[in-house]
């Protein structure tokens, strides 16, 4: 038997050193590995790479490494939520790879299948594939560092000639992830919305680290019912069902506000 089980994520985290790089699950706030995350910061962890669909909030999520500059670079497809991003961004501090969110998907889940590469239609015909998206810029406002040039190449796959751009597999050193159920042999059960990125970017790290809500024993999880087998996880760690899990907005229409408002039995 192969037990994966840590006690705590500090320990599951300890070895990730500086400059070290990372896929993280998560999309917006949904099934980000904030134990993960809090232990990482804690231990003072600096310069990293990573790969995330986004970077959380201000005070949430991949926020909370940002804010303490723990980031030298991010690879993610939407930013918009998190304005310490943009002053890092524009101010020249941070480094951004911006990625078509279905390419990101597809570029992490080649990475952990052993694919190099692949050709895409997304992105063909601008910067994506063209080059020049600013990437870093300088102090004075200017690019420092550009996208590069990508591979284009025409393709007839459905009766008609089309160009496809090349994107390249995504593997980084470590993954961090959130699920609602693990075993001991790291098999891993993702609750709605919070499977999103986590099974991809669990695929994509070679150490693969996962916090879950429920900790059970081999051979209590269905096995139709996993969504990433063990084989790609190598720590667990069990975090409870009571861990804080935020959402970015909580907005409801004017029928439903109205509704709550209204007296019971009225």
């Amino acid at each position: 038997m192969i037990d994966k089980t840590w006690g705590t994520a500090a320990e599951a985290v300890a070895d990730i050193p500086d400059g070290a790089s990372l896929a993280v699950g998560g999309f917006g706030l949904s099934g980000n590995p904030i134990a993960l995350i809090e232990a990482l910061l804690a231990q003072g962890t600096s310069d990293l790479s990573i790969v995330s669909n986004n970077c959380g909030v201000d005070d949430w999520g991949l926020g909370i490494l940002l804010n303490a500059k723990r980031i030298r670079k991010m690879t993610s497809s939407y930013v918009g939520e998190n304005k310490e991003f943009e002053r890092q961004f524009l101010s020249g501090e941070l480094e951004l790879e911006l990625t078509p969110q279905g390419t990101l998907a597809e570029k992490l889940r080649a990475g952990g299948s052993g694919i190099a590469a692949f050709y895409t239609q997304t992105g063909v015909g601008t910067q994506v594939a063209e080059g020049g998206l600013p990437r870093r810029y300088a102090a004075d406002g200017s690019v420092a560092v550009a996208s590069p040039v990508k591979d284009v190449r025409s393709f007839d796959v459905s009766g008609a000639p089309r160009d496809y751009v090349l994107e390249e597999a995504i593997v980084t050193d470590f993954a961090l992830v959130h699920a609602l159920k693990g075993d001991r042999h790291g098999n891993l059960v993702f609750n709605k919305a919070a499977r999103n990125f986590n099974p991809l970017a669990a695929m994509a790290g070679r150490v693969c680290i996962a916090q879950v809500e429920e900790l059970v024993e081999p051979g209590e999880l269905e096995p139709d019912s996993i969504h990433l087998p063990g084989i790609y996880v190598h720590r667990i760690v069990e975090v409870g069902s009571d861990i804080e899990k935020r959402i970015e907005r909580r907005t409801v229409s004017a029928s439903q506000a109205a509704s709550r408002e209204m007296p019971e039995g009225a």
